[in-house]
Parts: structure tokens; C-alpha cells; sequence
């Protein structure tokens, strides 16, 4: 294996076209969403785990996207953050590699988790009596640890066929991080069954689970719509909208990016898409829960006022 790849040692991320400038504002932005992204998904983490009454299954595969969310931010924006101040300085061949396998660790994660939520949404509303024995603890850690694993699985997959091809240059990425078929691009061997792989790989954790999600929202709307409380059916419209946003901005920015063909969108639209489902997922996640979400509204301004008094 390295024996193949003596030939390139690192990479040049091109980031964004942009003058001195530019960089120098897009750092500034970037460095403050970063910010946010951190206080935001751990704001949520603490209010979770502080917070006996948010010790629910719901809660507790939000509080894994939030440590997902806080992963995949930590991975991504520091690597850009450092070629927006120094554009020329490279990234090694393994940091590469990392980068790459993280963020699809992660990105893999993230949409399993989001199928789980829907699914704990369905159980709660549709057969809310017999929840309780469905969504155990047991069940939940399983399942979150399954997503986890599947996750992690997935991508040493796409790392596996990748690492053994020779990369002869030019070694310049066109991207601001080390992103799949950006990289694929520089190999100088056929990379069609990497490129196989990456479109069913995506088939498999986005367009199957996202049909999950749909169908599973289809029997919520049908129960929620049967709720015969005006109090009961706005709680439930709310809940499940937070939900439902979070699922909108990811699944439909990661599918134009890796199941829409490639001739349909320019590479820089596509760049630029991933830089929002990258950099503004993560941060708007948490913004969606706590906005349109009364218990976490509640538990933090009990919070807030516990602080005020003390």
C-alpha cells in the first residue's frame, strides 16, 4: 500500500476562489458559526442531561445528533479555517484520509439517527400506549449503538477501496475539505468501483431511510390529524415539525450533492452545498429544536432563572 502511494505525500485544498480579502471575512463568519455550533449543540447536551424531565428516548437520540453535530463541526471548520489564513500550506496524505473517513462517519451517523427520531416520533403518536414497552432503554442504547457502528462500518468501506490507489497528481483538491470524488479525481488508476460504491452507498443510508422517514410521517400526520385535544395536536405538530426541518435540510443538500447525477449541478453549486450542510446544519440544528420546541424552551428558562436566584 505504500508502496503506491510514495508518488503523492499531501494534498492542496483549493477552497474558495475568493481575494485576500474575502478569505479574511470568510474567516471571520466561519470562525463565529463555529462558535455558535459548539454553544448551541452543547447547550442542548447540558439542558439534556441536567434535566431529569428531558430524560426521554426523544432526548436521547437528539443528544447523539448533538454530539454528532459537534463532531462533524470539529472536523470540518478547523482544517478550513486554517487554509482560509494560510491557502497554500498542504495537508498530508493520512490527515487527508482522516478527515475524509470522519465526515463520513459521521454524515452516515447522522442520517441513521434521524431515521431512529422519526421512528420514536411514530411510536409515541401512533401507539402511545404502548410506548413505553417499545422504546426501552435497552432498546434505545441498541439502537443508537447500531448507528454508531453501521456508521463507522460504512465509511472503513469507502476507506478501504480507496487507500490502496496511486495518486501521481496533480495533488490539488477542488474543494475546502478532503471530500470523496474530489479525491477520487486525482487517482490515476480506474476508480469506477470506488465511484460504484460511493453511489450505492448513498442509495443505501439516504434515499432508503428518507422514504423510512416519509412513510413513517404519513401514519404520524394521519394520527396527529384523529387527536381530538387542541392542546395535544399543537404539541404534536410541534415536536414533529422540529424534526421534520432538521430531516428537509440534511437529506435534500446530501442527495443533490451524491444521488442526483453529476451533469445536473455545477461542482461549485455542489461546493457550496456542501459547505451548508457542513458548516449551517450544525448549527442551525440545535436553533430548530429549542425554537420550535416548548420543553427545551422550558427547561432553559428554569435554567436561566435557577442562575438568576442563586
Amino acid at each position: 500500500m505504500g508502496g503506491n502511494q510514495t508518488s503523492i505525500t499531501e494534498f492542496l485544498l483549493l477552497g474558495f476562489p475568493v481575494g485576500p480579502r474575502i478569505q479574511m471575512l470568510l474567516f471571520g463568519l466561519f470562525s463565529l458559526f463555529y462558535v455558535f455550533t459548539l454553544l448551541g449543540n452543547g447547550t442542548i447536551l447540558g439542558l439534556i442531561s441536567l434535566d431529569s424531565r428531558l430524560h426521554t428516548p426523544m432526548y436521547f437520540f437528539l443528544s447523539h445528533l448533538a454530539v454528532v453535530d459537534i463532531a462533524y463541526a470539529c472536523n470540518m471548520v478547523p482544517q478550513m479555517l486554517v487554509n482560509l489564513l494560510h491557502p497554500a500550506k498542504p495537508i498530508s496524505f493520512a490527515g487527508c484520509m482522516t478527515q475524509m473517513f470522519l465526515f463520513l462517519s459521521f454524515a452516515h451517523i447522522e442520517c441513521l439517527l434521524l431515521v431512529l427520531m422519526s421512528y420514536d416520533r411514530y411510536v409515541a403518536i401512533c401507539h402511545p400506549l404502548r410506548y413505553s414497552t417499545i422504546m426501552t432503554w435497552r432498546v434505545c442504547i441498541t439502537l443508537a449503538l447500531t448507528s454508531w457502528t453501521l456508521g463507522v462500518l460504512l465509511a472503513l468501506v469507502h476507506l478501504m477501496l480507496l487507500l490502496p490507489l496511486s495518486f501521481c497528481g496533480p495533488q490539488k483538491v477542488n474543494h475546502f475539505f478532503c471530500e470523496i470524488t474530489a479525491v477520487l479525481k486525482l487517482a490515476c488508476v480506474d476508480t469506477h468501483i470506488n465511484e460504484v460504491m460511493v453511489l450505492a452507498g448513498a442509495l443505501s443510508v439516504l434515499v432508503g431511510p428518507f422514504f423510512s422517514i416519509v412513510i413513517s410521517y404519513v401514519h404520524i400526520l394521519c394520527a396527529i390529524l384523529k387527536i381530538q385535544s387542541g392542546e395535544g395536536r399543537q404539541k404534536a405538530f410541534s415536536i414533529c415539525s422540529s424534526h421534520l426541518c432538521v430531516v428537509g435540510l440534511f437529506y435534500g443538500t446530501a442527495v443533490i450533492m451524491y444521488v442526483e447525477p453529476q451533469y445536473e449541478s455545477p461542482k461549485e453549486q455542489k461546493k457550496y452545498l456542501l459547505l451548508f450542510h457542513s458548516l449551517f446544519n450544525p448549527m442551525l440544528n440545535p436553533l430548530i429544536y429549542s425554537l420550535r420546541n416548548k420543553e427545551v424552551q422550558g427547561v432553559l428558562k428554569r435554567m436561566l432563572e435557577k442562575e438568576r436566584t442563586s
